[in-house]
């Protein structure tokens, strides 16, 4: 069994993955984890864990640990439907990143000004056992997180 530390991908507050406005993501369809309510600004979104950048969409990534841990971050709900507008990449899929290392910058208000949800879920990627993922205390208190803190640990 292995252990990894992921971070959270921007500062905000944390947020209890069940209690994301999303039922793919709060019932744990997509896999378990947390999600980070994100200031409304232009924020750079990190790379929550060290690895390659498996999939790269203007709206989410997946990185994609030594260990075979894959996590989603997913900028904002239905964000898809932006087409990319709000995302910046300043990666390219296939690229190697160091946890903490800029990934996408995300335009916060751009997409509140749409009416969709910014929050921020990031999921170990087809996790079914809720009980692997060990969330930070500042999770489970709803508390400000800065980008790079611990958000939760996954246990494979």
């Amino acid at each position: 069994m292995s252990q990894t530390p992921v971070l959270a991908p921007v500062a905000g507050r944390a947020v209890a993955l069940q209690d994301v406005a999303d039922p793919v993501f709060s019932a744990g369809m997509v896999g378990h984890g947390a999600a980070v309510d994100p200031p409304r600004q232009v924020v750079d979104a990190v790379a929550p864990v060290s690895g390659r950048v498996l999939k790269l969409m203007p709206h989410a990534y997946v990185v994609l640990t030594d260990q075979n841990v894959g996590v989603l971050v997913h900028l904002g709900l239905d964000t898809v439907t932006l087409n990319g507008d709000g995302f910046t990449a300043r990666v390219r899929q296939g690229d190697e990143v160091t946890a903490g290392q800029v990934v996408i910058t995300y335009d916060v208000p751009s997409v509140v000004a749409k009416g969709l949800n910014p929050v921020v879920p990031v999921v170990v990627m087809d996790e079914r056992e809720a009980a692997n993922i060990a969330a930070s205390e500042v999770v489970g208190s709803g508390g400000d997180i800065a980008c790079g803190a611990l958000l939760f640990t996954a246990t494979k």
